[in-house]
């Protein structure tokens, strides 16, 4: 790691491990884990079927409307009371079993990318040209999230044992931050511990942080004319849009060297004799503290300020989101990497293999991890993942534990299309299964355990001792439900 991550992360993440003080043992016998694990392997067909459904789906941000009904459906079918239209949002909803403390959440997510559409095969085929795909394996994510909920809970419930488990169906992780207004609504309030997951090409518990992130639409309206004849009286939009740009391509020399920024331009214009009157830019920023990043950010607005002085145009900003980096908790790491080695890696097929070892030709293999790495369980370790997650903003608000699974060929890259046919594959279904299983392990844990949730709170407040939280999204700030929308 640079060392500039590496000074950041210290000041983010101060506590070392061997600070939190470990629980002696845990709840459940190994006989018992074993009778866990072998019933949720005899469910894995059925709910491998529903992460198919939701990858054929494909549905964006906030539009989630058939994958969130089909995780609805199974949980209800499984006893969980469902809460829905949490915060408004039609997408959004909890689904909760059982009374009293702890009370163990545990959320899934089921959003797809834009234009990442893709058959289940290791060469560029889009099943529906230009449609959504799940090219961040959020189909496995949210299923495997409510198996873990489902197979607790049937254990919770054959042996008597209280507590509370909660799943939360979040919508529009990516980029949508739906999280963050479930948290406003309160939701997440009396949450002891909670856990997620994310695919990925490696089996790991995480303890890294991430990037907190800014997002926003930035609009320029100005005056229409005939591009030819009368370019003297019209203000062009896109020229202010494109000095804008060009400021904040400026501006990468001058920040931070951990500071990410990156934008589309949504809207360019109608025609090119047509001096435009109207453009667009989508634009995320991001930086591993949320601090640091408030100032970035006024940079950019100012920015995107300058393209309108320029041009005589005016500027309008939507903000779309913003999260926080993640909080680790050690505590929580140490219990699932424990539980994840329980459960072991991913064994391929012959046929697995062979899509496997295809795949790997269509991307850059430099630095990945090695085929057959998907056997393996990674040692946590802490450092900075370049990405950013709604699910930053709940670790600062409950003690919250994640991993990831080999979901993706290892070296597979995130978002891509080689992603998206490994999470509508057998591939994506065994690494879903590892975390469905790893997950349903250490929710129980914290069912049976009191030692393990005090080890988590404990970490937890050590971690956030002399640190603020402060959402970016104004209170007053409506969910985006449309900020997919050309």
């Amino acid at each position: 790691m640079k060392r500039f991550n590496a000074i950041i992360l210290a000041a983010l993440t101060p506590i070392l491990v061997a600070a939190v003080p470990r629980p002696t043992g845990s709840g459940i016998e190994a006989k018992d884990r074993r009778q866990l694990i072998d019933r949720m392997d005899g469910q894995s067909a059925h709910f491998g079927d529903l992460s198919k459904k939701i990858w054929e789906f494909a549905e964006v941000g906030y539009k989630e409307k058939q994958s969130a009904a089909l995780l609805k459906s199974e949980l209800q079918s499984a006893g969980f009371q469902i809460q829905e239209n949490v915060a408004g949002i039609e997408t959004a909803f909890t689904a909760v079993w059982g009374r009293g403390k702890p009370v163990i959440g545990i959320m899934g997510e089921f959003d797809a990318l834009p234009g990442l559409s893709q058959d289940t095969i290791p060469e560029r085929k889009p099943r529906i040209a230009g449609a959504p795909g799940h090219a961040c394996g959020h189909n496995l994510f949210g299923v495997a999230s409510a198996f873990a909920a489902i197979a607790a809970k049937g254990f919770a419930e054959e042996r008597k044992i209280s507590g509370t488990i909660r799943f939360y169906g979040t919508p529009a992780e990516e980029g949508g931050d739906g999280k963050v207004y479930m948290a406003r609504a309160g939701v997440f309030s009396d949450c002891d511990i909670v856990l997620h997951w994310h695919p990925g090409d490696k089996n790991q518990a995480d303890l890294r942080t991430c990037n907190a992130v800014i997002s926003a639409k930035f609009r320029f309206y100005g005056q229409a004319s005939h591009a030819a004849s009368a370019p003297e009286k019209g203000r062009s939009a896109v020229d202010a849009a494109m000095l804008m740009g060009h400021a904040v391509d400026m501006l990468r020399e001058h920040v931070e060297s951990s500071t990410r920024m990156h934008y589309i331009i949504t809207n360019g214009g109608a025609a090119p004799n047509i001096v435009p009157d109207f453009a667009e830019i989508f634009l995320y920023a991001r930086h591993p503290s949320m601090a640091s990043l408030d100032g970035i950010w006024k940079r950019i607005v100012k920015c995107a300020e300058a393209g309108a002085l320029a041009t005589e145009t005016r500027m309008e900003m939507e903000l779309i989101g913003s999260s926080y980096n993640v909080l680790p908790n050690d505590a929580l790491t140490t219990l699932i990497d424990r539980n994840l080695r329980i459960v072991g890696g991913i064994k391929y097929t012959p046929e697995e293999q062979a899509f496997a070892e295809t795949l790997r030709k269509t991307f850059s293999t430099d630095n990945a991890p090695d085929l057959g790495s998907q056997e393996q369980i990674f040692a946590p370790q802490e450092g900075l993942e370049s990405g950013s997650t709604d699910a930053g903003d709940i670790s600062w608000l409950a003690p919250t534990g994640w991993l990831n699974t080999a979901t993706y060929v290892p070296g597979t890259p995130g978002h891509s299309w080689q992603a998206a046919a490994c999470t509508g594959g057998s591939i994506g279904r065994k690494g879903m299964m590892v975390a469905a299983k790893t997950l349903a392990l250490t929710a129980v844990d914290l069912l049976t355990d009191p030692a393990e949730v005090q080890a988590a709170r404990a970490s937890f407040d050590k971690r956030r001792a002399g640190h603020e939280y402060r959402s970016r999204i104004p209170p007053e700030h409506k969910p985006p439900l449309n900020y997919r929308d050309k």
